[in-house]
């Protein structure tokens, strides 16, 4: 079975836009287990301009499903509260400073010492690690040396391109979950999946351990509800 973690960023960015504590990110992340959510993820960024690092601490404290932290590890300051928190899965993230959003995954050969060393702090403390990865299979195969647990394929080329052409979209990421079930590693996937092509891509990718989705469920929420809006990705991964 696939799961489902829901990424709650989008609701810490409502909420500091006006100050205050409205919405509650502790009560978004109860919210979303109590609406059949196998998980929640966070992301918080050294600006701290959605996930504040205190909210990662008090959401720890309520999550009962699987709780996954992601970031830049090149910050010593995310690495500090992974290792206080001590999140189910810690999803390493190659953003730069600033970034928008995460827009590509990691270079693993290039990178493939620092992320020996840095899997390693994180595995000693019992800590599962999956890392963003390209569909490409030269980079899983890195990957695969570096002793991490997952990867995490970066989707948004297959968004971006499925409404063009859904074969080309889904072709490398199939080759590349292919190489990572030969290779043992398990397998997430996330970045712009949503209600039209989320169901494509767990039919061609049956060997999917987890998705983590934020953004569109969020704003399909709004026009849905959170609740029904959750349990539609769910049947998605059916």
């Amino acid at each position: 079975m696939t799961k489902l973690s829901v990424n709650i960023n989008k609701f810490a960015t409502l909420r500091n836009s006006r100050g205050g504590d409205n919405p509650n990110v502790v009560k978004a992340a109860v919210d979303a287990e109590l609406f059949g959510a196998d998980g929640v993820t966070v992301h918080p960024r050294p600006d701290e301009r959605h996930i504040r690092y205190n909210d990662v601490r008090e959401i720890k404290k309520v999550v009962r499903t699987e709780f996954n932290i992601e970031g830049n590890c090149s910050e010593q300051k995310f690495v500090d509260l992974v290792l206080e928190v001590k999140p189910d899965q810690v999803t390493l993230v190659p953003d730069a400073l600033n970034q928008l959003t995460s827009d590509h995954g990691w270079n693993t050969i290039d990178h493939q010492q620092y992320l020996k060393d840095i899997i390693a702090v994180f595995k000693n403390a019992a800590i599962r690690v999956s890392i963003f990865v390209d569909p490409i299979v030269e980079m899983v195969e890195a990957a695969s040396t570096t002793g991490t647990d997952r990867i995490e394929l970066y989707t948004e080329g297959y968004a971006r391109n499925f409404l063009v052409n859904k074969e080309q979209a889904i072709a490398p990421y199939v080759a590349a979950a292919q190489k990572a079930k030969e290779l043992g590693l398990g397998l997430n996937a996330g970045h712009d999946l949503d209600l039209h092509n989320l169901k494509y891509f767990k039919q061609h990718i049956p060997h999917l351990d987890e998705v983590s989705i934020g953004h569109a469920l969020v704003c399909d929420a709004i026009y849905l509800g959170y609740e029904n809006a959750v349990q539609m990705y769910k049947r998605q991964l059916f």
